[in-house]
């Protein structure tokens, strides 16, 4: 076949060059526009005062920690501050979300610059004590009745708990793929002087499910039913309020004993508010909650699942640390710890001096639930006794037991950070 080639005229030629040269030019600049879009960080400026309640200064410290953390995967930039003064117009113009972790602003001027910063499409998060007020009429009418909606604080439960909230609004971006109903981490929690289900400006997120009452430990200080809105926004505004920031403390010892970050389904509630917050879009893999690593004790020696054997019963041991998954623990929200996917578990409930510990399936009793005590220990308040290495031995394959605390070197251990 003789193949026959087609001059075609110059004019047209010109005219298919411009035209590819049009759609090279189109495509150049619609692709970095998008990939802009992903590159570029929003910016978070988080203030806080962290001076009051060990409860809330432990927030403070874990939050500041938290946070920075998870900014690389979830596209911003973190900045803390307690300097206040930092709350003005020239300087909020540089962030598209501002935090309250435990205060509001104070000054008339701080006011006014966080009030036109908001009117003027900025966004905010806020956290437990940042909506506290006592004062009838509130201190702030804009901010407290407007804004968060709430009034004057009107109380709060005690002690600390984990609690099962129900998802109210399933189409918000922050609840895209919840469940119907998530596990919280452990907190104090607010009520207030207004109902905010009657505020038509109000968007509830999540509430307290009916399921999870009582809510608190203290009879006194207990909600037995009712309805207990926890993470919300306003309509008029870019915003997301959630009622938890208060972990669980041994206030004698000042230790952490909960971390507000030990809930995988509320951590991704929360990042998922913050990516909506500052423009940015999509579900996210939710981190795992609590902190997770190495637990350390007698000479440097650490908490080992023996063979790295998942069944039902394997001793937990000492020995060499060696960064694997055996030696893998993450702090529960609910006080457990948590290896190999099963619960450090006092062997048949046991409350005797030598009565081993194991790995076993997590079911939400006493013999997992493990609280920090006094001289670094690890105490399971079912039988109020230590974890504790055998014999004060550090060799390998020390097999650890719950014992009477006494502050001895066998008892002392260093947990993940």
């Amino acid at each position: 076949m003789v193949r026959t080639s087609i001059r075609l005229p110059r004019t047209m030629v010109r005219l298919l060059a411009l035209l590819a040269l049009l759609a090279v030019v189109l495509g150049v600049l619609a692709v970095p526009a998008h990939r802009a879009q992903g590159a570029t960080p929003f910016k978070i400026l988080a203030f806080y005062d962290g001076t009051y309640d060990a409860a809330h200064i432990s927030f403070v410290h874990e939050a500041n920690a938290w946070f920075p953390q998870q900014a690389a995967a979830n596209g911003y930039s973190y900045t803390a501050t307690n300097d206040w003064s930092q709350l003005n117009s020239a300087n909020l113009a540089k962030y598209q979300v501002v935090m309250f972790l435990d205060n509001y602003p104070q000054t008339a001027a701080q006011r006014s610059a966080f009030q036109t910063y908001m009117n003027n499409g900025g966004a905010w998060m806020g956290f437990h004590v940042s909506a506290y007020n006592d004062q009838t009429p509130s201190d702030w009418s804009w901010y407290h009745e407007t804004f968060l909606g709430t009034g004057t604080f009107r109380s709060n439960t005690w002690g600390p708990t984990a609690e099962t909230l129900r998802i109210e609004d399933p189409n918000h971006p922050a609840t895209a793929g919840l469940p119907p109903t998530i596990t919280s981490s452990v907190s104090e929690w607010y009520s207030w002087q207004y109902d905010l289900r009657k505020n038509p400006d109000i968007d509830i997120l999540a509430s307290m499910d009916q399921s999870t009452f009582p809510v608190g430990t203290d009879p006194n200080q207990s909600w037995n039913s009712g309805y207990y809105p926890i993470v919300w926004s306003n309509r008029n505004y870019k915003m997301i309020y959630n009622n938890f920031g208060h972990n669980a403390m041994d206030y004698a010892t000042n230790t952490t004993l909960s971390s507000t970050f030990g809930s995988a389904e509320q951590n991704k509630l929360l990042l998922q508010g913050l990516r909506w917050l500052g423009g940015a879009s999509g579900p996210v893999t939710p981190p795992p909650g609590g902190a997770s690593g190495a637990i350390k004790g007698i000479g440097g020696k650490c908490v080992d699942v023996a063979g790295a054997n998942s069944a039902n019963g394997t001793a937990v041991q000492l020995y060499d640390c060696n960064g694997t998954g055996a030696q893998t623990w993450t702090a529960g929200s609910d006080g457990t710890l948590r290896a190999l996917g099963k619960c450090l578990d006092v062997t048949a409930a046991g409350t005797a001096n030598g009565t081993k510990v194991q790995l076993y399936d997590c079911n939400g009793t006493g013999s997992q639930i493990w609280r920090g005590g006094g001289d670094g220990s690890l105490v399971n308040p079912q039988s109020g006794k230590c974890l504790d290495a055998t014999d004060q031995s550090s060799a390998d394959g020390t097999r650890l037991q719950i014992w009477s605390c006494t502050g001895s070197a066998n008892q002392t251990w260093t947990l993940p950070s």
